[in-house]
């Protein structure tokens, strides 16, 4: 059974793994349906503690990036690397698979993750953002697919079907972060 806890409930009740984990946070654009999504996996942690700005991890760990662009976004054209901090995400357009919706909001999907080097903040959150602990268990896969699925159809608002079917696209790349030891490189 999947069981997730918000990542700064977890720290304060000392909940945290330290042999590894799991980290999804969103950042919702406060005047657009705009959102980022990044989820971390993290292992072998030597330190933890929170500073002013959020969680710091002294640990190995890899970042998947997803990002869902409403259909009235005027900067779909500027490379996701390129865009302003609060929307930039460290791949090109050849780096990231692109989903349509039939309302033409777009999701892109990193192809291959980020690795975090030494350390990595989670920052806290603000407003309608959140960060969750997702714990490892058996049916972690799927439970990812259904968190994404209903985030991206009912925060992001994209339709039901093309939710489910980025979703989809979606767990398969957090396994390479899960399991790195099953990547092909």
């Amino acid at each position: 059974m999947i069981r997730i806890k918000e990542l700064f409930e977890a720290y304060q009740a000392s909940e945290l793994p330290t042999d590894g984990g799991l980290i999804v946070t969103s950042m919702f654009d406060t005047s657009t349906t705009y959102t980022k999504y990044e989820v971390t996996s993290y292992a072998n942690v030597k330190d933890l503690y929170r500073n002013d700005d959020g969680l710091v991890f002294q640990a190995d760990g890899y970042r998947q990036f997803v990002v869902v662009e409403p259909a009235s976004y005027n900067k779909k054209h500027i490379e996701p690397a390129m865009r302003d901090s609060g929307h930039s995400i460290p791949y090109r357009f050849s780096e990231v698979d692109t989903f349509v919706s039939k309302r033409q909001d777009r999701i892109i999907v990193g192809k291959e993750p980020v690795i975090t080097y030494g350390s990595f903040t989670i920052l806290h959150p603000v407003g309608e953002n959140f960060a969750y602990m997702i714990y490892k268990t058996e049916d972690l896969m799927s439970a990812i697919e259904a968190f994404f699925a209903k985030t991206i159809w009912q925060d992001a608002r994209v339709p039901k079907l093309d939710a489910e079917k980025a979703a989809k696209h979606i767990a398969a790349t957090i396994e390479k972060i899960v399991h790195p030891e099953r990547r092909q490189e």
